[in-house]
């Protein structure tokens, strides 16, 4: 007798998200079944990888060696360092990090910042993703401002959380963009947020969610968990406020991990740099990717490249 594979049924199914526009538009859930899960039910679309880009190089200033070598020469450049991530390492799309705009930091003006997307959306063949300081008033001002300027391009523009989903949700819904909802690893801030943004006027399907993120060692136990709790709610429980994709910014998080980040000199035990820092991204990406991440954030080229053909793999 022939094994089978028991199967589970399920009574919801995640909205299909457009990203992008026109010819550059891609798409990611429309999933029918827990992640990777692909004898239970129907996975359209695969899950993208994104490569970031910082608007300003002081952005990359804390950064490893290791995660600053493959873009010698383009840190100063976002179009440029963009472009080498989508010819060279395979980028799905790309991801802009404005944090210079933080009013902590640099603080970049409004129209400088929104210049810079412009740039970047009419110039990349992919769907730009712009991420703000996470500074929850001045990612308001700066992301209005990017909607306006970029109108019609779907850009996927966050996050947008609960002090400032009105003004990011408002602007998107005006000009035709996606937005990121962020909450703290919580099931129940993930839902209420969702209902927020749809009662504001935001479709379900120009939402992704983001429920963030934790590192390898640094809680990526309880963003899986969390992660998995989503899942189930919107497919065996069919809450339609929670049948949404998900993102994850994983490179952020993972590279400002001591592990990640110290030198052979400082903790020569931990072995080679550059082989520690891929790892300690390719193996957070990689528990995300088991819990439903539909967009993935990465850094560096070689985890770029294990983590597409992991997808090819398990998506087969």
């Amino acid at each position: 007798m022939a094994f089978e594979f028991p199967k589970d049924s399920y009574s919801g199914k995640i909205v299909e998200v457009t990203l992008g526009a026109g010819a550059k538009a891609k798409k990611v859930g429309g999933q029918a079944a827990m992640p990777l899960c692909n004898f239970e039910g129907s996975f359209p679309n695969r899950t993208l990888v994104a490569m970031e880009v910082y608007d300003s190089v002081g952005g990359t200033e804390t950064w490893p060696e290791a995660a600053k070598a493959p873009f010698a020469g383009v840190l100063s450049d976002p179009v440029a360092w963009a472009k080498k991530c989508l010819d060279e390492y395979g980028a799905d799309l790309i991801c802009v990090q404005l944090k210079s705009t933080d009013p902590n930091g640099e603080n970049t003006s409004v129209d400088q910042a929104a210049a810079l997307v412009k740039s970047l959306a009419e110039a990349l063949p992919c769907p730009l993703i712009v991420w703000g300081s996470e500074n929850a008033e001045k990612d308001g001002e700066v992301l209005a401002k990017v909607s306006e300027v970029c109108q019609g391009m779907n850009l996927v523009l966050g996050p947008a959380t609960e002090d400032n989903y009105k003004k990011i949700g408002g602007a998107a819904l005006g000009y035709g963009h996606t937005v990121i909802a962020q909450t703290p690893i919580d099931v129940n801030m993930a839902k209420q947020l969702n209902i927020l943004l749809t009662n504001l006027g935001v479709p379900m399907d120009k939402i992704l969610m983001d429920p963030s993120t934790g590192a390898l060692g640094y809680g990526i136990e309880y963003s899986y968990s969390v992660m998995e709790r989503d899942r189930l709610t919107a497919l065996k429980q069919g809450d339609d406020k929670m049948q949404l994709p998900l993102i994850c910014d994983v490179a952020k998080y993972a590279w400002k991990t001591r592990e990640a980040g110290i030198s052979v000199q400082d903790e020569p035990t931990f072995g080679d740099a550059k082989t520690r820092g891929v790892l300690w991204e390719t193996v957070t990406a990689t528990d995300l990717l088991a819990a439903g991440a539909d967009v993935l954030v990465l850094r560096h080229p070689d985890s770029v490249r294990i983590l597409k053909k992991i997808i090819d793999e398990v998506t087969a």
